[in-house]
């Protein structure tokens, strides 16, 4: 997998607690944020769905089917 590089600010105490956890653990503090973020983002993605669900339900978002879709798009199924 490509890595990228970014720039981040954080708290004082925080980036000491990662500190010490990495020496704890013998890893990267890098690897230590990757997952702390892979599974952060993996929570908001169900906060996501909950929320879109509940629009759907609602009737605030509207679904179609995929042949609606399709037809749409000019795409030929």
């Amino acid at each position: 997998m490509a890595t990228t590089k970014k720039l981040i600010s954080i708290d004082e105490a925080l980036a000491k607690e990662l500190e010490n956890i990495a020496k704890i653990l013998g890893t990267t503090q890098s690897e230590i944020i990757e997952k702390a973020l892979d599974f952060y983002l993996d929570y908001i993605d169900g906060i996501i769905a909950d929320k879109v669900s509940k629009g759907i339900k609602e009737g605030k978002i509207k679904v179609k089917k995929a042949n609606e879709v399709f037809k749409e798009l000019g795409i030929d199924v």
